[in-house]
């Protein structure tokens, strides 16, 4: 529901650090949620409602770094129904003060209500039955207001400033000049008293910049942390970015690391970190670089992503991803290019699929898929499954849904579904998963579309060993196992016990130590797992006996 996603949204938020568009509200809804906010990163639309008011009554600043239409950072357009008769007459944005809107003007005598903002108040254009018959009262200044009468009338805070004030005002007297920190206004000269900052906001004190991380100490001639060091987030100092975000050495929470850098763990926190030799190959998704304007993947743009560990965005796949779009020239898709993704372990933006190959019973392309970090959504979320024709899922990889919502609805053939089994892969506990109208539970045990004896009770993604969200006693080669059977005369790997998910094998499967000659068929190999060095090795026996080369030798003990 639009309202209610609005709602959870909004509630309680001040700044929003991109856009708000404020689209669809009708008059029995509750709209006091949008009292909390204070500042728009973006541009703020406010179209299709015939909701009467608008409360936006806080909203301090409009920045601007994106426009609407490319032009517009503040837009009110089409608050009308005709039908209905009904249509938005309030809109009292009564702490919005004078060129606190990104790029826009005001238009000198004309009030707000079905106003588009332009740069030119020639150009714009009222909208919506006898509106621009509305006139501000006399006693405005400038004649500037946001609806009939003295209690709308627009307070302005740059254009009515004494010669001695460098950028705003509280009034047109000298003392009444604001800091040099501050935008939207002031109560007093001091940059703890800003309407809004200019730059930075650190604790209520406008700044031009966030605490340095490093200060330079002069007796031990090196950098050194500073306790206060603070990182930029939107136009907050803060002194942890949100778990979701990255942080740089430069002292910036980002959603994608540069170039030459690539992305890590560190003590929970994640970090970018420079590459050493090629980095892992990163790609753009939907919404970054060439694809920023791109609405879905498709046949022209799918084989951008082959070879792709990491792709910084979003993926959406819908009827024309497949089927072709005759407005854009995109051609039918052949389904086995969407096996491009079988490389991807990360998405930092939205997974969306609305539209899937009929001869593909599950999402396998993504079986590799461990991380969306939904740093970008799809309204709230991060996860969007739906008509699809998939007997299961198969995301068997996926470990980690760092932030937004999940729903997996309307696809009737879709077992293995567990409602409690996302919530494991949540970061958040605001985080919800949705599922309905897929297969009926009853439906998909008379069918035996049920999970694999080894797994356990949490679940998996789809039919066999290999799908299981965790195993009852071991996994091997990503399935899951009885036992580990090293002395069977078969090729093995070290084992993994199911519930603990960490490297170990019980004594009644494997001796505490193997002696091992080093030929063709015995493999090893020493990998890093953060802080860990895990040794893996792959034996090859003959019969009951390993061979017992003392000299060869390699011990379990360096398993860590």
């Amino acid at each position: 529901d639009h309202y209610l996603n609005m709602v959870k949204t909004y509630s309680n938020c001040t700044v929003v650090l991109e856009n708000l568009e404020v689209t669809y509200m009708e008059d029995d809804h509750d709209l006091s949620f949008l009292r909390s906010i204070q500042e728009v990163g973006g541009y703020v639309l406010i179209a299709l409602n015939t909701a009467n008011r608008i409360p936006l009554d806080n909203l301090r600043i409009i920045r601007g770094h994106t426009l609407y239409d490319s032009g517009f950072a503040l837009a009110v357009v089409l608050n009308y129904n005709k039908s209905m008769r009904a249509g938005t007459t309030e809109l009292p944005l009564t702490s919005l003060t004078g060129q606190s809107i990104g790029l826009s003007l005001l238009c000198p005598g004309r009030s707000i209500p079905s106003l588009i903002m332009t740069s030119h108040c020639g150009n714009s254009h009222i909208l919506g039955p006898n509106q621009g018959n509305s006139k501000c009262d006399p006693g405005c200044f400038n004649g500037s207001c946001w609806a009939p009468g003295p209690e709308h009338c627009q307070t302005l805070t740059k254009l009515n400033c004494a010669q001695q004030c460098s950028k705003r005002c509280k009034g047109p007297s000298p003392i009444d000049c604001c800091n040099e920190h501050c935008a939207a206004g002031c109560t007093g000269p001091r940059p703890t008293d800003c309407l809004a900052c200019r730059d930075f906001q650190d604790d209520g004190m406008c700044k031009d910049s966030c605490p340095r991380l490093l200060l330079y100490d002069r007796n031990l001639h090196q950098l050194v942390n500073n306790p206060d060091g603070k990182y930029n987030f939107g136009a907050t100092c803060v002194k942890t970015c949100p778990h979701n975000y990255v942080v740089t050495d430069h002292g910036a929470c980002v959603r994608t690391c540069s170039g030459d850098t690539y992305e890590v763990d560190e003590g929970g926190v994640r970090k970018c970190k420079k590459c050493d030799g090629l980095c892992p190959k990163v790609c753009n998704g939907l919404g970054m670089g060439t694809l920023s304007n791109i609405l879905s993947i498709n046949a022209t743009n799918i084989d951008t992503f082959k070879n792709c560990t990491k792709i910084n965005g979003n993926i959406a796949i819908i009827y024309t991803s497949i089927h072709g779009d005759t407005f854009t020239k995109a051609p039918k898709m052949d389904p086995a290019k969407l096996e491009v993704f079988k490389t991807v372990r990360e998405i930092t933006g939205y997974l969306l699929i609305q539209n899937w190959p009929e001869n593909m019973t599950s999402l396998s392309p993504f079986e590799n898929l461990e991380i969306i970090r939904g740093r970008t959504k799809r309204v709230l979320l991060s996860l969007a499954i739906t008509q699809l024709t998939i007997t299961h899922l198969g995301l068997r990889n996926l470990k980690e849904i760092s932030d937004g919502d999940v729903v997996i609805a309307k696809n009737p053939n879709l077992c293995y579904t567990k409602n409690h089994h996302w919530k494991q892969l949540f970061k958040s506990n605001t985080q919800t998963a949705r599922l309905e109208n897929n297969a009926d539970a009853a439906d998909c045990g008379m069918q035996n579309s049920t999970c694999d004896r080894m797994c356990t009770r949490d679940g998996c993604w789809g039919p066999g060993p290999t799908m299981c969200f965790a195993c009852q006693d071991y996994s091997r080669a990503g399935s899951c196992v009885d036992s580990c059977n090293l002395l069977e005369g078969v090729k093995v790997t070290c084992c993994i016990l199911g519930k603990e998910k960490r490297v170990f094998c019980k004594k009644r499967c494997c001796m505490k130590r193997y002696y091992m000659e080093f030929n063709s068929k015995n493999r090893w190999s020493i990998s890093k797992e953060g802080s860990k060095t895990v040794l893996t090795v792959e034996l090859f026996t003959f019969g009951n006996e390993l061979n017992s080369r003392e000299e060869s030798s390699l011990s379990w003990n360096g398993i860590t």
